[in-house]
Formats: C-alpha cells, structure tokens, sequence
C-alpha cells in the first residue's frame, strides 16, 4: 500500500492554490539536482514575503525587549541573516505572564460563550487561509522545509487544527453522576489559566497548533515561547488572531533562548499548565523546573528513534518509498521519523539496493524550487551534529551504501545518507540523529523484532508495513509506542492523539485527549432535601 501523506487527509482548495504561488518564484527544474551531482547550488531564490513582525507580542502589542536586545535569525539556505529579533528574557517573561494572568482572571476570554470562542478560532483559521502565500514563505525561509511541503501538508493541517478545535468549544462539559446517597453531584471542566508553551524549530506552526488551538478553546491564556532559530512564522499568525478578535493578554509571544526565557516560564510561578515539545534531554530540564517551582502539571512530547518494520511479504518496491518517507521528511527532522529501518533477512537486500537507489535519486535544492523534495538543516549545530553521528556510522562498522556528506559549499545542506548492516548497539541506531540518515538492520523473526524494536529509552511511534493482518495485530499492540502506523506513516490527522512512551514524553497531543492538558475538573456536591428520587 502506498503512503498516506497529510495532504492526502486534506481536501482542500487552498493548497493547490498555494502549490501554484510557487510557479511564480521558481521555475520545475532549475538549480535542483540529485545530490550525487554534489554541485554548488544556484543564488538562492528571493522569498516572496516580507519580514513585519520581529518584536515580542505582549498583551496584544508587538514590543521591544525590556533589556533591549535582539538575536539573528538566519537562513539555512546560506547561513545569512533573515531579520535581527527581540531577545525576551526573564523580564520579559514576567511581562508576558502578568498579561496572561489579568486577561485570564479579569478579561473576557473565560467569561464569554463558548461559541464566542468558537468563532474567533473560526476567523482565525479564516485569516490564515488568506494569508497563506505569506505564511508559507516564512516557514521555508526560516526553517529550510521544502515550499511544496510546507504548501501542500502543513500549512492546510494547520488551518485544519484551529477549524477542529473550534468545533469542540462549545462541547466541552462535565458529568452528571449518581452517588450512594441524597446528593446531586456534578463535575466541572474548568479552564486551568494561565498556559507556558515551548516549541520547536522542526515544525514551528504545527507545533503551534497543536498546542495553541486546544488552550484557547478550553478558555485559557497563554505565554508562547518559539524556538530561537524559527520565531517569525508564529509572530506574523498571532498578529491575525487579533486581527479576529482575540482580546489583549490571550496569547503572548515570547521570542528568545532556552536558558533564559524557556527556563523563566517554566520556573514561573504564576503559571498554572506548560507545555514543550522539544528533546528529551531538555525535557527532563523543563519537568524538573516545573517541579521545583509550583509543580505546575506539565505535557512532554519528547524524542524518538521509531522503528519501521518490513516484514518478509512485503511488496519490496512500495516497502521502500514508504520507509524512505518515514525518515527522510522534513529532512528526516522529525521526532517520529522511522528513523531504525529493521528488515527482514528474506528480502534485506533487495530492500537495501532499492533503498540506496531511491536515496540517489532524492532531490536536494532550494526549497523554493519546484521539484525540491530536500531542503537544509534548520542551522549549524544541527548540520554538525549530522555528519558527526555519520562518521561514527562508518567508524563504528556500518555499510555507507550512499551520501554521508555535505551537499553543495554554502548552506547546510546534507547528501540523503542510508547504511546498512547496522548493528543495535551502534549510536545511528541508539541516539536521535534528527537528519536525512537512514539505518537499516536485518532481523529473523516477529519475537526478535519486537524484543530489539522496544530495547530502545524511546517510544514515540513505530511503523509496520506487512499484507498479513495477524502480523499486524501481533505488533501493533507488542511495541512500546504512542503511535503504530500500519502500511502508512506520518499520517496526521487532526482528530489522532500523537504523545509517546518512556522517555519520549507523557500526556498526548491533538484530538480530544489534548482537551484534558488544559482543563480542572472540579466536583460539586450539593446536598438534597427530601429528594424525590435519587
């Protein structure tokens, strides 16, 4: 079975529309090439999109930081500056809170109908669609994400986001329940208040739905930190909720670093919820601040090291496309990415020569190019990182089939990389290398693969692809994973939870269960006299 993308769950209009933009800043073909060229890239492309919003916005003002500063952020493409951002700190942060807690205590955000909400959330989704040429060419120039990508998956799923979760708004509601006894007792979902959130750079605007959308509709307010190397994307959206009606202090954005400004919302008082989606490491960080602050509950989407599994019926031709996808999307950037490609010993290596054929063949470029299904690293650090863990992959024994360098002399682009006999115990099998580095492995049976697939700290999500439905079975509920894609991956929907086991991080994210991060329940007893009935 082929792939099912999130632009495959998205019937919508808007997304060829904004796939068409593209025709109009590059031309299908030029300076695009497959990375075994490994020729310089052109200039890169003028995106067509100006830079407005680099200021922090607290209580619905965009405003300097209060020391002053700013931070670059820059283009992956080149290295080169974007734009000079406000650096918020822990004055900041205090700022931005104390908004948050008078919009939440005194404003009408919690007070008005749910349905009031509800139609905000619905304009909003409304303004993002218009403005959706603009939005998808900051999201490209700050991240690298190719534009087709960012125009086709996520800018849709985003709008899809804030439309569903404007549906639940008003469906929020508690129980009415029978005790032992003549009283009437009834539970409250009450907004929790105050909401931290801290995303990532590897998906800036999802991450941004899937934590904005869900507060706002259970009638909270919210401090926003975004990730230092993509903060205009989130600027330039939170300016249109405004623009729909959302009043001042609802939702504030905090530009700035982890040490500084995630850590003094994360250890601030005066904040109820946090949220973060981010690494693992820093994760057990931001637990251990809320912790020690006013053990404020906290949702974790953490790391992952997925395995993919292809079992020995597989069809080989479409167990590769799928698999390639699992880890090469986003430039293999994502926490879910099947990023341990175990194999069965029958069909190893056909899958390995196939696999290497279709890494040669992945097309790496300007992501404003049409065609361009690679772009760069989000920035240096993590371009340095990547080829660090590919020479432990060679150094360590592993078969390099194709890539392992960079690609081109500026930017931070890397060539599509795939090793095979791949050991368990190697670190591109162990760690999180979150770049376009595929490791296959081969394995014998189902026990083996279950025990070796769950032998990991992780468990964010797992990708099964095999024709016989008992296999399936027997996997899907053996592996240690939030998420089991059977004969698809990354599929996306709105209405899907998305959190991991382990050390990937606790609650979930997206759909109803994301509603309960944000919600008290609060119970009501009232005593009843000479009751009628009980």
């Amino acid at each position: 079975m082929a792939a099912r993308r999130m632009s495959s769950l998205l019937s919508s209009s808007y997304a060829p529309a904004l796939l068409r933009s593209l025709d109009r800043i590059s031309g299908r073909g030029r300076g695009i090439g497959r990375f075994s060229t490994a020729v310089a890239l052109e200039e890169p492309i003028i995106p067509p999109v100006k830079v407005e919003y680099t200021k922090l916005l607290i209580n619905g003002q965009f405003v300097d930081a209060a020391s002053g500063k700013t931070f670059p952020t820059l283009d992956p493409r080149t290295g080169q500056l974007i734009a000079n951002v406000a650096e918020g700190d822990i004055e900041d942060v205090n700022r931005a809170v104390s908004a948050a807690r008078k919009a939440f205590d005194e404003g009408p955000w919690p007070r008005m109908t749910a349905y009031e909400r509800s139609r905000i959330l619905l304009r909003f989704a409304d303004l993002v669609e218009q403005h959706a040429d603009e939005i998808t060419a900051l999201e490209v120039w700050d991240n690298g994400k190719p534009y087709e990508q960012a125009a086709g998956d996520e800018i849709p799923l985003f709008i899809r986001l804030f439309r569903y979760y404007a549906g639940w708004a008003d469906k929020i509601h508690g129980l009415t329940i029978q005790a032992d006894g003549p009283y009437h007792v009834q539970t409250l979902h009450e907004p929790i208040g105050v909401a931290g959130q801290i995303i990532p750079w590897n998906f800036p605007l999802l991450m941004y739905a899937w934590k904005v959308g869900p507060a706002l509709a259970c009638g909270n307010t919210i401090v926003l930190k975004t990730a230092e190397q993509t903060p205009l994307s989130a600027l330039y959206v939170s300016k249109l909720f405004h623009e729909a009606g959302l009043p001042p202090g609802v939702l504030n954005i905090v530009s700035g670093y982890g040490p500084s400004a995630g850590a003094a919302l994360a250890s601030h008082m005066d904040v109820d919820k946090l949220a973060f989606t981010g690494s693992t490491e820093t994760g057990k960080i931001v637990l251990g601040l809320a912790a020690k602050s006013n053990l404020k509950p906290v949702t974790l989407e953490l790391g992952g090291k997925s395995p993919f599994i292809v079992c020995e019926d597989a069809n080989v031709d479409e167990a590769v496309d799928l698999a390639h996808n699992a880890l090469f999307y986003n430039q293999g950037q994502c926490c879910c990415a099947g990023s341990r490609t175990y194999v069965h010993e029958r069909v190893y290596d056909e899958f390995v020569e196939k696999a290497k054929a279709r890494a040669f063949q992945r097309v790496v470029g300007d992501p404003f190019k049409k065609g361009v299904e690679q772009g760069p690293q989000v920035d240096s650090d993590q371009f340095e990182k990547i080829l660090k863990y590919i020479r432990s992959g060679v150094d360590n024994g592993a078969t390099l089939e194709t890539g392992g360098e960079r690609f081109g002399s500026k930017g931070y682009y890397i060539q599509p990389t795939v090793f095979s006999n791949v050991q368990d115990d190697m670190l591109i099998a162990k760690d999180e290398i979150f770049g376009p580095v595929q490791s296959i492995l081969k394995f014998k049976g189902v026990k083996e693969v279950i025990r070796r697939s769950n032998d990991t700290q992780f468990g964010l999500a797992a990708g099964v692809f095999t024709q016989n439905l008992d296999t399936a079975n027997t996997l899907s509920r053996a592996l240690k994973a939030g998420t089991v894609w059977i004969n698809c991956f990354d599929v996306f929907d709105a209405a899907i939870p998305f959190g991991g086991y382990k050390m990937s991080g606790h609650g979930r994210e997206k759909g109803v269960y994301s509603l309960s991060n944000y919600l008290q329940v609060k119970a009501v007893v009232t005593h009843l006299k000479n009751p009628a009935w009980l």
